[in-house]
């Protein structure tokens, strides 16, 4: 009895030496497995307190320590490309104009949001972020300009013949107004004057079936468009519109009360607030066609570089899943004063202006986001400012004509 009590405690004293052993050697993995998984941001300080209130919700119930760090916005394709892998973002805020040229060097990767998301989107949005038929984004923000009407001097208009009338009327009462402030200037301003332009049936690039832009396709001097270009002619020599008037002269016209029209977007939110005139802002009537703004999208994006920090899937999840929701985009919405690009958020807005600017923008057309867009801003402003530059302007159907040469020679020799 001595003995098996004997052996019975000595084998106790090696099984647990062994489980001592075992579980210092465990306890270093254990580590490891608990040390937090690590999603870097790269956003601009407008919306890092948002993205940084959502996403760090988000880290929370999935295990992800989440770092939202500020980069300035413009620097951040140019910068994405030079980075070391090491400090490189896993997800980055971008303009959708920026896709192209992220999407063909293969900084960026598809993402594919669920049908019942995608449903809370209108097309134009998605298609904003797509290239190549694949959608490289999740737009959270839309940005265009809208008419800005101020009703103590003229009425809202419900067709452009009545704007028109309103706004000559309104410019002959005295030599120093303007008959509808719209920016220009030396350099022209083809962002401002696209409302003129689609309403004519001007575009840019035609579209594959897939929705892909189609670079060697331009609608800058279309049949279409030239045989409405006489128009342009016209509102040249009635002074309607004046290649001469910037950004500032048409602010400062529409706020002292010298211009009864003003097309601007809401990043005048605040001067519009604290003007103390009535207004509206609506979206330009119909000329020959739906007189649709240019849109500016920004969304969030997925790096190349999320599959090196092994967080691909969690990234997407986030980006695709969590800022796509109509919460996440009305907290940014009241972050930066943008309209959201989710349909569902955007009903819920409650600001009168921002409200009034998404209506305008409805159908909008999304800057083109391709690479081959650099050789159309400067043509196509510059055919606005040569036609409507008052006397001595070029006729327009030459002007947009010589554009889309330029603009064609530009694209075959780039």
């Amino acid at each position: 009895m001595k003995v098996g009590r004997r052996y019975a405690i000595l084998l106790a004293v090696v099984v647990a030496a062994a489980l001592s052993l075992i579980g210092a050697r465990a306890t270093p993995a254990a580590h490891a497995s608990a040390k937090a998984v690590k999603l870097t941001i790269w956003s601009d300080n407008v919306q890092k307190p948002a993205i940084d209130r959502i996403a760090s919700s988000w880290g929370t119930k999935r295990g992800v320590d989440v770092n939202v760090t500020f980069h300035a916005f413009g620097s951040i394709p140019g910068d994405l490309k030079t980075i070391k892998a090491e400090n490189a973002p896993d997800v980055i805020v971008a303009a959708h104009d920026q896709t192209g040229d992220l999407a063909a060097n293969g900084l960026v990767v598809p993402l594919f949001p669920s049908k019942a998301l995608k449903k809370q989107f209108p097309k134009y949005a998605l298609d904003s972020f797509s290239y190549g038929g694949r959608l490289y984004g999740a737009p959270y923000a839309l940005e265009n300009v809208g008419v800005v009407v101020n009703t103590r001097l003229v009425k809202v208009p419900k067709t452009f013949a009545q704007l028109e009338r309103e706004a000559l009327a309104f410019k002959h009462k005295s030599s120093d107004n303007l008959a509808i402030a719209v920016p220009q200037g030396s350099g022209g301003d083809a962002y401002h004057m696209y409302p003129f332009f689609s309403g004519l049936g001007g575009y840019v690039f035609g579209h594959a079936r897939n929705g892909a832009l189609l670079p060697n396709r331009i609608g800058v001097a279309n049949k279409v468009f030239l045989r409405n270009a006489s128009l342009i002619d016209k509102w040249n020599r009635e002074g309607l519109i004046n290649s001469k008037v910037d950004y500032g002269t048409a602010k400062n016209a529409w706020l002292k009360g010298k211009a009864a029209f003003w097309i601007t977007g809401p990043w005048e939110t605040d001067s519009l607030k604290s003007s103390g005139i009535r207004f509206r802002i609506i979206q330009m009537p119909k000329i020959k066609y739906r007189s649709v703004p240019f849109l500016g999208v920004q969304g969030t994006m997925v790096t190349k570089f999320a599959a090196t920090h092994g967080v691909e899937s969690l990234a997407k999840d986030l980006v695709a899943n969590e800022m796509m929701k109509a919460s996440f985009q009305l907290d940014l919405e009241q972050a930066n004063q943008r309209f959201p690009a989710n349909i569902v958020a955007g009903k819920r807005v409650s600001d009168p202006v921002l409200k009034q600017f998404g209506h305008a923008g409805l159908g909008g057309v999304p800057m083109p986001n391709i690479p081959q867009m650099g050789s159309v801003w400067s043509e196509l402003g510059g055919a606005w400012v040569k036609s409507t530059k008052g006397s001595g302007a070029t006729p327009a159907r030459s002007a947009f004509a010589s554009a889309a040469r330029n603009i064609a020679a530009k694209i075959g020799g780039g």
